[in-house]
């Protein structure tokens, strides 16, 4: 939009302007380091403030008149196109230079009672142009932070973030706003041209995230206006959330690194964090936290544990940290292993992983999902059968937090109670086998050695040797590590579950007997055709064979509980155990030998 159609009447001259309409200039007003000689007439006409000062200067003597405007909006660039519109020169509006030529004119009170069409006027009509463009919009808001104060003052902050957040809410394809994203050349008759030629294919629909890049390039406190603004027009929670994961990983240059101890506190040779920059992203993250949205579920629990580990890195407030851990934990359920394995950033580093932060996260899943401790019998046997929406995220943790303990183990300086600690928050419902933690109290045994027996006893009360699967009790079962009880525990919940499982083939071979042999529970003959074939008397030389090695796995049991007497006085090694039950199994010993 251009005003004016008179010829530029002004030249430069290093850091001063003049006028070259041949007459005297009698007025010089200095912007900063920029003097401008022009004359009062054409100023006095337009502005109000500049008609004051001018009569304020002449009553004190008849020198020549210098104003000084160092503080109107815009500096030099703003009052160069001010001059040139009071003198009727052609000035070309634009969204980049309208902001800041409104403010400078609010600032000399360029109204209409200094003449019709004053530049207020003017500016305020361009803003209609500028609002119904998105990318102009976008202009003439990133200008704004030039001119901050005068521009939330006269409201031109809060009219672009509604334009812009009325638009970003709406369906770009439906009212075909002119979008940057968009740069396909088209010709008058709206057939897009490519390469000069002419082609009828359609430009691709725009998704949800079509906006999410032009806005990243936002300040901060211009980004969380238009946050606060779109949520209450109907924005999803999800696109918020999107929007604002774009703009984090614009913004926050730790969140691109890869987690790694090389960061923070472990820093490369020569690899610093400036204290003006950590201080400006500290507070950055810190106000993009505020920012996701609470619902549960809608930020990926990878970004925010990535953000949590960014905030621990920039030292950033307990509050902020605070809010991530709780964030991270009512969705715990959703996490892998390697985010959660985040580097311990403390001053005085006792271990290599921040055990006590997944801790506190673990916590505080616990007090959302953990059931009443009045009946766990009810929750294993019911809620682990059926599978319900509260045992599911439950088991699903249970399985992450024994990996996690699996990968802290081999650590050095991981103390017992903390390991028993972690281990323990997990109620032993939510662990249909065992295997997991046995793993984990494994690798913990074999990274400390140093362990004595009493706190061997102690930590293997962790699991439950009954429910190991077969390969775990095969291997615990020949683990010097573990502790001789729980050894004795996973041999005896063996041969139980051995004979639980003989007991079983019984009762199915009775009831496969019984049903495809009906005339014997009546007494009736037999045909000849079944006397020829006889399936049955197969299987009750199967039967007999079971039940001659079931009194054999008697006779051994008894054995079994002699040795265990002679080994509770003797201290023997308990070598024989595994070969007892069958675990690497050789050809049955002699009598001289049992």
């Amino acid at each position: 939009m251009g005003l004016g159609s008179k010829s530029e009447p002004f030249h430069r001259e290093g850091q001063a302007w003049f006028c070259t309409t041949g007459l005297p200039t009698d007025v010089t007003i200095e912007v900063g380091e920029m003097s401008f000689h022009i004359h009062k007439f054409p100023l006095l006409s337009r502005s109000g403030l500049l008609e004051k000062l001018i009569e304020e200067f002449s009553c004190e003597d008849g020198s020549e008149c210098v104003l000084q405007l160092h503080d109107i909006p815009g500096g030099a660039k703003a009052f160069e196109l001010i001059a040139k519109f009071c003198y009727g020169v052609k000035v070309e509006f634009t969204a980049l230079n309208v902001v800041g030529l409104r403010c400078a004119a609010e600032y000399l009170l360029m109204t209409e009672d200094y003449g019709e069409g004053n530049l207020i006027s003017q500016t305020e009509v361009f803003f209609n142009e500028v609002f119904g463009d998105w990318t102009y919009t976008i202009k003439a808001l990133e200008t704004c932070e030039e001119v901050q104060s005068y521009a939330e003052e006269l409201h031109i902050v809060s009219r672009c973030i509604d334009s812009l957040a009325m638009k970003a809410c709406a369906d770009p394809n439906l009212f075909n706003w002119p979008v940057s994203g968009c740069n396909n050349f088209q010709n008058p008759a709206g057939t897009v041209l490519w390469n000069g030629i002419s082609s009828e294919t359609k430009p691709q629909p725009l998704g949800d995230d079509w906006w999410f890049e032009d806005v990243s390039f936002l300040s901060l406190p211009l980004y969380k206006q238009l946050i606060l603004a779109v949520e209450p027009k109907g924005m999803k929670p999800e696109n918020i959330a999107a929007s604002v994961i774009y703009y984090a990983k614009r913004h926050l240059s730790l969140m691109n690194r890869q987690s790694s101890f090389n960061d923070a506190n472990h820093v490369n040779p020569g690899t610093t964090i400036s204290s003006t920059s950590e201080a400006y992203q500290r507070a950055l993250l810190e106000e993009i936290v505020v920012l996701l949205p609470n619902k549960k579920g809608i930020t990926p629990t990878k970004f925010l544990l990535r953000m949590l580990r960014t905030a621990m890195i920039l030292h950033a407030s307990p509050s902020c940290r605070e809010n991530l851990e709780k964030r991270v934990g009512t969705q715990l359920d959703q996490a892998v292993l390697v985010d959660l394995l985040i580097p311990n950033m403390g001053y005085s580093v006792e271990t290599l992983y921040d055990i006590d932060c997944v801790k506190r996260i673990l916590d505080h899943f616990m007090s959302l999902y953990q059931a009443p401790a009045s009946s766990p019998n009810i929750i294993e046997e019911d809620q682990l059968m059926s599978g319900t929406d509260t045992l599911t995220p439950m088991t699903m943790v249970a399985s992450l937090v024994d990996g996690y303990l699996a990968e802290v183990a081999p650590d050095v300086n991981l103390k017992l109670p903390k390991f028993q600690a972690l281990a323990a928050v997990i109620p032993e419902y939510a662990r249909p086998l065992e295997d997991g933690i046995y793993h984990a109290i494994d690798i913990y045994l074999k990274a400390h050695p140093w362990l004595t027996d009493s706190e061997r006893e102690q930590l293997c009360r962790l699991m439950n040797c009954q429910k190991l699967s077969l390969d775990a009790s095969t291997h615990a079962a020949q683990n010097e590590r573990l502790p001789l009880r729980v050894i004795v525990q996973v041999l005896f919940f063996e041969q139980l579950r051995l004979r639980t499982s003989i007991s079983g083939w019984f009762f199915v071979s009775d009831n496969l007997e019984n049903s495809q042999n009906p005339n014997a529970s009546l007494g009736l003959p037999k045909n000849d055709a079944s006397c020829q074939t006889d399936p049955v008397q197969d299987r009750v030389v199967g039967v007999d064979d079971i039940k001659e090695r079931v009194s054999k796995l008697e006779n051994e049991c008894s054995s079994i509980k002699m040795e265990l007497q002679k080994l509770a006085k003797t201290k023997r090694s308990w070598s024989i155990f595994p070969k007892k039950l069958g675990f690497g199994r050789r050809p049955p010993c002699s009598s001289k030998e049992s």
